[in-house]
């Protein structure tokens, strides 16, 4: 009667650990799914505007190759308005307004309406110069190599140029009919200016960039390019010429598909370092058929009999010869064919030579691979008797 008494509790112990097991799971599960959807609501609110890449010198970026720092300061210090234009049409139409165009990478613009842009601006610098525009606008200069990273003081008349000193310069050109400055080798200069004045070329990524505004004069010379008038007009024409453009992919997403999607492989990640397990040991089960040793070699031999794969049975012969012989030698298992076959002639008093070529040979036919065989057969017995004699003396 004890025994049933006892059976009974232990079933209705069981029946209730069984729901709360599943409620615990359950829960945690929950609180999982809760914590990510906060965390994703909490990247898509805070910073949604870091998940996308931002051009280089973008005016509003804080990056490394950003240009915020010498927009705050045209702005801060020198009282200049800066105009971010995003579309050929409104960089036109900025320009004429009056001001300096600083113009980025101009590759996505047609050359008709580069030429239009430029023409409309009372004044230009150039901070991607690109062989088109050197080609264009600077009477066929050309990009002539780069800075080795040193200081580098300007040699000529330009007044910025005296006021800001030394500058750390990134690419060199060659002038053609434009005037150089800041010479960075022979017939190379990091600035150019055009004959009338109103264009400049330099390397903006190397002078106007977050990172390398505080070398040298770097930032002086920037303040003094941009900041002569009272308004500059920023284009980088990344999107020009978008009503013909076909959007990508991540222009016609929403700002939050990315910050998701992060989100969501982040949770299959802890889901798996959560949930994943070993099974434990694989359990031993008798094979149906017992099929001895002798009958897999030779079933094998006879494979590789039909083959007619002579140096590829030699070799499986030699590797088990080698392997038997090393460890009766007393060598490693890593142990070299020529090692084995030094040792072996040592113990047995006989002549390297002639069994490091028994032990290399490469039979070519099933007669020679016999007769091998049979001679790598005697060298594995004389070996094992040697030391077998060696530890048992008689």
């Amino acid at each position: 009667m004890s025994g049933t008494v006892s059976g009974t509790v232990s079933g209705q112990q069981s029946a209730t650990a069984a729901p709360t097991a599943r409620r615990r799971r359950l829960a945690a599960w929950s609180a999982l799914v809760v914590a990510f959807i906060v965390g994703g609501l909490v990247l898509v609110l805070v910073s949604p505007d870091e998940w996308s890449e931002r051009p280089l010198l973008d005016a509003a970026s804080p990056a490394p190759d950003g240009a915020r720092a010498i927009v705050r300061l045209l702005e801060d210090r020198a009282g200049v308005e800066v105009v971010v234009a995003t579309g050929i049409d409104e960089a036109i139409a900025d320009v004429d307004a009056g001001g300096t165009l600083a113009l980025g990478a101009t590759a996505p613009l047609a050359d008709a309406d580069l030429r239009r842009l430029v023409d409309a601006a009372d004044g230009v610098l150039l901070l991607s110069p690109a062989a088109r525009d050197l080609r264009l606008l600077f009477d066929d200069a050309a990009f002539r190599g780069r800075g080795d990273g040193g200081e580098v003081a300007p040699s000529c008349s330009l007044p910025v140029a005296s006021r800001a000193g030394a500058i750390v310069p990134g690419a060199a050109y060659a002038p053609g009919d434009a005037t150089g400055c800041y010479p960075v080798a022979e017939g190379a200069w990091a600035l150019l200016t055009s004959p009338a004045g109103d264009r400049v070329a330099v390397d903006g990524t190397a002078l106007l960039a977050n990172e390398h505004l505080d070398r040298a004069g770097n930032a002086a010379l920037a303040l003094a390019l941009l900041g002569g008038g009272e308004r500059v007009v920023w284009y980088l024409p990344t999107d020009a010429d978008a009503a013909t453009e076909p959007k990508t992919l991540g222009e016609l997403t929403p700002a939050w598909v990315t910050p998701a999607i992060v989100l969501a492989a982040l949770g299959v990640v802890a889901a798996g370092l959560w949930r994943g397990r070993r099974f434990g040991p694989l359990v031993a089960e008798d094979l149906p058929v017992t099929v001895r040793a002798g009958e897999t070699m030779e079933g094998r031999a006879r494979l590789y009999a039909r083959a007619a794969d002579s140096r590829h049975a030699a070799h499986l012969l030699r590797r088990g010869a080698e392997r038997r012989m090393a460890r009766r030698l007393g060598l490693p298992r890593t142990a070299a064919s020529e090692q084995i076959a030094d040792a072996a002639a040592a113990r047995l008093g006989a002549e390297p030579t002639a069994i490091r070529a028994l032990l290399l040979a490469e039979p070519q036919r099933d007669r020679e691979l016999v007769a091998w065989g049979e001679r790598l057969r005697h060298l594995e017995a004389a070996v094992d008797a040697a030391v077998r004699t060696e530890r048992t003396p008689s």
